[in-house]
């Protein structure tokens, strides 16, 4: 069958559409990696523009970058990760199972916790600074890794998702595991989180991009410089004193690389789980 010319300028004028905005998302990551090849006193002098000199630009900000201050930025970047990793997993294994218990068991009271679930979703993170800051100075977690993984480890808007992801599950599956005699955990971990990896991978971004650009709680939460987090850090840079946009820039452009790379390699799992949960409930 020929393809009609009507259908072939459509065609044309999709893909120029996606390349404009291609380009409109990748522009800004651009200007950051030239940005953090010219020199400081450029930078100071012109501020941010897109008139770059080739000719000056060199990796000289990328080894003050690991000369800062006996390296802490690369100590920076290691707590970023850890409670990067522990938000991340413990908040997909909680997270998962209150939405599945939620969707899957028929118990008193369960519309009410959704509800309350929902109602947790609307208040702002600014409101909870105060409380939280109490209770975790009261539990003795105050500069602690705990300090900020433990407050927002259970995410309302991952337990809704995860439970409006298992109400399209095939509950036959769990009939069938409890006639071949698995308990109920056995069947959650063994039988059922298979099925939901497409939900886990859409929300194992999230919430990774979440936390390693988590700013606010970590900077009251944490005091010493050798338990900041990236993004602290590097605010750190700029001071009444003087401002270190050129090490900012560069210290920026490696702060991208985890993110990148996780979405990378769960692209496809969460671009399906992000369109099958949103048509399931």
């Amino acid at each position: 069958m020929k393809t009609r010319p009507s259908e072939y300028v459509l065609e044309v004028l999709k893909y120029f559409m996606l390349i404009v905005i291609f380009l409109f998302c990748i522009m800004p990551f651009i200007f950051m990696l030239l940005s953090s090849l010219r020199p400081g006193a450029q930078m100071v002098q012109n501020g941010l523009t897109l008139d770059f000199n080739f000719k000056t630009m060199s990796l000289h900000n990328f080894k003050a970058l690991i000369n800062y201050n006996d390296g802490m930025y690369f100590l920076w970047f290691k707590n970023s990760i850890i409670l990067t990793a522990l938000q991340t997993a413990l908040s997909l294994l909680f997270c998962s199972m209150v939405g599945y218990g939620l969707s899957v068991y028929q118990f008193k009271g369960r519309n009410l916790i959704f509800l309350i679930v929902l109602a947790v979703m609307m208040i702002p993170t600014e409101v909870l600074i105060l409380p939280l800051f109490k209770l975790v100075v009261k539990m003795k977690f105050i500069n602690t890794k705990a300090s900020v993984i433990l407050p927002f480890v259970v995410s309302p808007f991952a337990v809704f998702y995860f439970r409006q992801y298992c109400l399209g599950l095939p509950l036959d599956l769990i009939d069938s595991a409890r006639i071949d005699g698995c308990n109920e955990i056995s069947i959650f971990f063994r039988i059922m989180c298979p099925v939901m990896l497409p939900a886990f991978a859409a929300i194992m971004i999230l919430q990774a991009m979440s936390s390693w650009n988590g700013f606010v709680w970590p900077l009251i939460a944490l005091r010493s410089n050798e338990n900041m987090t990236l993004p602290i850090g590097l605010n750190a840079l700029l001071t009444p004193y003087g401002n270190n946009y050129d090490v900012l820039l560069a210290g920026a452009v490696f702060s991208v690389i985890p993110i990148i790379i996780l979405f990378l390699i769960n692209q496809k799992a969460f671009i399906t789980g992000l369109t099958v949960g949103s048509v399931k409930g």
